[in-house]
């Protein structure tokens, strides 16, 4: 039984340069959503993310058995502020107010009463609470930046800089909310070491 690897099929979209920020075109996606306010890494968000994963595994296993296996593709992140006009991390309000939306691509044939069973399980097995705020939701960004930063995530300002100052070069106007692609496991290997690629929609002035 072959597996389906979306990050393989979609390699244009989960590859980035340290070096010079790329313009993308993403096509919609079917996703996972979980959406919370609070500290990144904190117990909300750490929660949140247990629980996102725990709904991923099991849509993946019941997939498996019925011979439509897939691998869980890596976690993605929107990120956002109340004031939507700041785009400088150096001005964001206090982390314990940041908003964020944990998301994880999904596979085509994935429907709302699979992740719905899926979310029972988890519930039933684990007791999990969170399982009931995620969805199935489509995200389509389109006209998009993106560039891989390297190295800790509190350490992502002047790669977002780097990203901001790019698309005003080139004549775009930014859209949409901050995107965040994971692609080290922050848990494996040190900090200075993790690529995140950095991803900002965008539209013609």
């Amino acid at each position: 039984m072959s597996k389906l690897d979306l990050k393989k099929k979609l390699k244009e979209f989960y590859r980035a340069s340290s070096k010079k920020p790329k313009v993308v075109n993403i096509p919609e996606g079917k996703f996972l959503a979980i959406t919370g306010r609070g500290e990144p890494e904190g117990p909300a968000y750490t929660a949140a993310l247990n629980a996102l994963y725990s709904v991923a595994y099991a849509l993946k296993f019941t997939c498996k058995a019925e011979g439509r296996d897939f691998t869980v593709i890596n976690l993605e992140g929107l990120w956002w502020w109340d004031d939507l006009t700041i785009t400088d991390i150096a001005h964001a309000p206090p982390r314990d107010e940041w908003n964020w939306k944990s998301l994880i691509r999904q596979s085509d044939f994935v429907t709302k009463e699979m992740v719905e069973a899926a979310k029972g399980d988890v519930k039933e097995k684990k007791g999990i609470e969170e399982v009931k705020r995620i969805v199935l939701e489509a995200l389509n960004e389109g006209l998009s930046a993106q560039v891989m930063h390297i190295g800790p995530y509190s350490e992502e300002a002047s790669t977002i800089q780097t990203l901001h100052k790019f698309i005003e070069e080139k004549g775009y106007a930014m859209r949409g909310l901050h995107h965040e692609i994971y692609m080290s496991d922050p848990r494996r290997g040190p900090q200075e070491r993790l690529n995140t690629i950095i991803r900002q929609p965008i539209e013609i002035l």
